[in-house]
Order: C-alpha cells, then structure tokens, then sequence
C-alpha cells in the first residue's frame, strides 16, 4: 500500500510538473534524476589520484604556509589517528597542524597517539586545564607559524587537497577563504550529505552559520579582531566569521568539499540538541555583529534549531504603494484584494490597481465599489496590450510610496505583517528586490528565490517541496540572498526601481524580473527572499501557459533575448553551487560533479 501511494504521489507530481514547465524540461529532469540514482557514492567528493599527483609536483613558492589549528579534549583515538591521517595525506606540504590539548588525566592516550605519527609538521602543547574551546584554539593559534590559519575539530577528516585549495586561493589575495563540506558517520568515503554552499552573503550568515568548515584566513588579522572570544562559546566560529568579513577585502569560496564533519552524539552537525547553549551564543554574537556594522535590529529564535531571524528596525512610517495589475478576473482580484485589505498590519499603504483592456462590465463595477470602500485605492487605465513590464511601469508613475510592491491579482496574503517582513529588509540601504515565500494552493512551495541556470535560463528554489520543510541547508528558513525573486510579490524601494529604468518592457511576460534583479545586481544591490512574508500563488491562472503558438514563441524570444544579455553568466549563479544540479530545483548533487571549481 505504501509503494502504491508513493507511486501515486510521484505520478501526480510529473502531471504538475508538466503543467506547469512543459514536457521536455519535465523529462530532461527526470533523466537527471535516474542518471543521480545510478552513480556510485563511494568516494564522490574526493579528488583524483592524478590531481593530487599534480598538485604535489607543481611549483608552489610563495604560496603561504597554512596552519591548522585544533583543540583537543579527550578525543576518541580513532576519531584522532583518522584525523591526523587526514593532515599527513595532504598533497600540499607548507602546512603544519597545531594541537592545544587539555584532555584530563584519563585521556593521556591523546598525548601517546600524537607522538606516534613522529612528524615535525605536527605542532603539540599539553594545556594545563581545559579553558573551554575558544581559549584552547586559541592556544593552538599561538603555536602557528604559518601565515594563514584555519580552524578543524579534533574529530574530524580532512580533504587531502584541503591545504592545497586554500594556499592557493590566499596566494591569489583572499583574506577570507570557505569551502563545502561533507557530513559523515561511520566512513568519510561514504559521506550522508554534501554540504554544497552559495558564495558569501552576510544575509545569509546572519540567518545561520553556512560557512562552518573549513574556513581560512591570515593569522594577522585572526589577532587583531581579538582571536576566538570565550563568551561566545557554543557559537565562536560563527562569531569570528563575522568579525573576519565584515573588514575582508576579497572573500572567496570554493566550491569544492575540502572538509569531512563527523556526525555523532555530542557533535553539533548532529543539532544543537546536544550543546543547548549554541543558540543564545548564535544571538549574541549576530547582535554584537549588528551593533558593530551600525544596523539597528537584534536577533531571535528563528523556524529551526540552528536558524535565526533579524528583526530590523524599520525607520519611521512611509507610504508603501501596491501594484496590481488587472484585466477582468474579478473573483481573483477580489480575493487579493479583501487578502490585502483584512490581512495587513502596516497601515501606511496605498494599493494602485492597472486596469489592462478589460471587457466585462462586472469588472468596471467592482472598480467602482472598491474605490468607494477604500480612500486608498485608485485605479488606473493602461491600454496598450498585456506586457508586464509596461503595465508595472505605467502603474509606477501613478504611485506615491517611497516603496514599490509588485503584487499579481492572484496572490493571496497569509502573513498579517508581510509588509512590515519586507520592508524591513527593503530599507536596508545596499537592499534591491525583496521577494516572498509564494506557495500554490495545495501548499507546496511555488517560489522561494530565483537561481539562474535551472533548465538553462532561471528557476524557482525548491519548486513544489511541501510547505513548511526547512530546505536545504535551510535555504526554505532563513532571509538569504538570491540572484533573483518573482515579481509576482516582490519589494523594493521606489528610488532602486528609477535607478534601473524599471522593468524592461522588451521582456513582455517572461523573464522580466529576472532582468530586472540581475541589473539590480549589476548596480551594486542585493536581492533577497525572506520566508517569514508568505502568500498564496495561483500562478498563470490570470494568463495561462505559454505551451504554443504565438505565446511559445513569444516565450522562447523571451528566452533568447535573456540568454543573449547574459550569457553563461546565467549558468554560474554565485547563491547557487555548481556541485548542484541545474535540471531539477530539489538542490540535489549534479550528474557529474565538476573536477575544477568554476572561477567566479
């Protein structure tokens, strides 16, 4: 009975699928799904023989020595002979590994398993008491001569090219260097998960620490933000990543696992269940972070363990003006509207409904009562034909807000303060596009950020997961930057609107908010999604599907004319990975995962 159901369900999600995104791009996926079923998990994310060979042969002088820098506490002797294992392996040999070790008098082990690896890249000093985490690495650091540092737990494995990566990325002037990482029980070989990262975002960093392993940096500045703090304990890593980036010149992340984090009963990659103490430390350091940078807001608890949220300080009160463009469908608009009207918290809105060649005198009624019932509501007429872009455009000159929301007739609300999630966001001064959590009616996820490259051009994250699921690396949880958000709800302050001449009206129905967040990009701003703004999307159903005739060839000019603007630029999103697939919006491992890391 259950294989039966889950047929069912998986038959009925192709049906959905091809509805929604056609036959081909359903059945491309579908290929690269069987083609990620069949591939061999052994030992996928380690790199080949002949690229260790390589790297250990090519000419490395001047590149800076990396030092490792571990605690060690009462580690488990395998857990440790894997480790050191790992850092004798590496294919990169200007590096040295520094033990602090303050476990008690029971564990002398530890000291006795060091010393048998006879090593002089193996720096060791036995601590005279256990001073808790940070102040152990720290006395690790101290030890380092190296000129870069990274941090890496007493129980887990390194990469054997991990050293190599981030020597050569600090010779190519990174200040701040972070890689993937894989999660493992029994046998790093067979890793449970890759952990396959966006570049940096302090978004990002801000709604959970997404950098965790490994990271680098050059041991001057290690020291002088202070090194590891004590009070932040549980949370010291994510605490000093922030301290370290906020004064970075030249972040870089690679897109390659170079670390394996071992999941066990007291080990964080397993939940903070097992160290409660890690979110109140998580806030405190997000909060300091906040105080230092001047940015008035604090954080709390956020959906999952591990998660936080930002309450941002929205400054006064202004005027936030509501785009919704319209051609009949009354029973839609009518619906959004009463959403809007009975849902919304922030009082301060204007709504401006575009009247687009409407024919049914129901609709011209409906205008009426409305803009009776509410002294902010107008309505305007444009007629030209459908085109998206010029109707928001048009629509834009009519309003008043010193912020902008582009909002579809067939968007429901569900979230009272949605304006208030949004602005709060959309206020932030290097802010662009903000978009929302969009679900379909049956509360599968319609939108949750935009990645570009999926199916070729651009895609939505985590397209008809179910409402609610945390999403991967809790991408479905967290405020976070994305190349792109729908237009269907989307944000953004009405002077960033001007600054990029608004939507470009040669991308009549498709892809015009693509373009339009990738010349936000391209201006300097940043556009983010945020999950705590949600709403229903019927999505199309005020247009239909653009399956044939003149719309499919509409949509494929469309198509061309976003592929042309940008080139393969399209398929390298920095919040996406390129370890992930671009046939599927699930973030599931790509076929053949790349040998190189692609330069950014």
């Amino acid at each position: 009975m259950q294989q039966l159901k889950r047929f069912r369900e998986l038959f009925r999600l192709f049906f959905k699928m091809v509805r929604e995104d056609g036959l081909g791009f359903t059945l491309r996926r579908a290929a690269g799904f069987a083609r990620r079923r069949l591939r061999s998990k052994k030992g996928r994310f380690l790199p080949p023989r002949a690229e260790l060979e390589r790297e250990r042969r090519e000419d490395t002088a001047g590149w800076p020595k990396i030092s490792i820098c571990t605690a060690l506490y009462n580690t488990n002797p395998q857990y440790l002979r894997e480790f050191l294992a790992s850092f004798l392996a590496q294919s990169y040999e200007n590096c040295e590994l520094c033990l602090a070790d303050a476990s008690d008098s029971d564990h002398s082990d530890v000291r006795q398993i060091v010393a048998d690896c006879r090593s002089d890249r193996i720096r060791y000093q036995r601590l005279d008491r256990n001073a808790g985490i940070s102040e152990n690495t720290n006395a690790a650091a101290k030890m380092a001569t190296g000129s870069y540092l990274a941090l890496a737990d007493h129980d887990d494995i390194l990469s054997p090219n991990a050293c190599y990566e981030l020597a050569k990325a600090a010779a190519e002037g990174a200040d701040f260097i972070y890689s993937d990482e894989a999660l493992f029980g029994g046998d790093y070989l067979r890793p449970r998960a890759g952990h396959f990262k966006p570049d940096y975002s302090v978004y990002d960093l801000r709604g959970c620490n997404y950098i965790c392993h490994i990271a680098a940096f050059p041991a001057e500045r290690f020291w002088q933000v202070g090194g590891l703090r004590a009070e932040f304990d549980g949370s010291q890593d994510h605490d000093l990543f922030f301290r370290l980036t906020e004064t970075a010149k030249k972040i870089r992340h690679i897109p390659r696992v170079l670390y394996y984090w071992r999941v066990h009963e007291g080990s964080t990659s397993g939940g903070v269940g097992a160290k409660p103490y890690v979110t109140a430390a998580a806030k405190r350091a997000i909060d300091a972070h906040l105080a230092r940078v001047g940015v008035a807001g604090h954080a709390e608890d956020g959906l999952f363990p591990s998660t936080y949220r930002v309450d941002y300080e929205i400054a006064g009160e202004p005027l936030v003006s509501i785009l919704i463009p319209n051609m009949d469908h009354v029973e839609e608009l009518r619906r959004c509207l009463e959403s809007v009207y009975a849902k919304t918290s922030w009082k301060r809105f204007e709504v401006v409904v575009i009247e687009n060649n409407s024919t049914q005198p129901e609709t011209f009624r409906f205008y009426e009562e409305q803009q009776a019932a509410h002294e902010n509501l107008k309505v305007v007429r444009y007629e030209g034909g459908f085109n998206f872009s010029a109707i928001n455009n048009f629509g834009r000159r009519s309003a008043g807000g010193d912020y902008l929301v582009l909002l579809n007739n067939d968007i429901e609300i569900i979230s009272p303060d949605w304006i208030e999630q949004m602005l709060m966001l959309a206020q932030q001064p290097e802010v662009g596009a903000v978009g929302a959590m969009l679900y379909y009616p049956d509360n599968t996820i319609q939108h949750a950020g935009v990645i570009t490259g999926l199916g070729g051009y651009a895609g939505h994250s985590h397209k008809y997961a179910k409402r609610g699921h945390s999403g991967y690396m809790f991408r479905l949880a967290t405020v976070q930057e994305f190349s792109a958000v729908t237009a269907a709800m989307l944000m953004i302050r009405t002077e960033h609107y001007d600054l990029v001449n608004g939507l470009d009206e040669s991308f009549a129905v498709a892809f015009n908010d693509v373009d339009f967040c990738l010349r936000l990009r391209r201006a300097g701003l940043h556009n983010l999604f945020t999950p705590f703004a949600e709403a229903y999307h019927c999505e199309s159903k005020s247009r239909g599907l653009d399956l044939q005739g003149a719309a499919k060839e509409r949509f494929e000019g469309e198509q061309a004319r976003l592929k042309g603007r940008y080139g393969d630029a399209l398929l390298q999103d920095p919040f996406y990975n390129p370890n992930l697939t671009l046939d599927m919006e699930n973030f599931a491992e790509a076929a053949v995962l790349p040998k190189y890391p692609i330069d950014r």
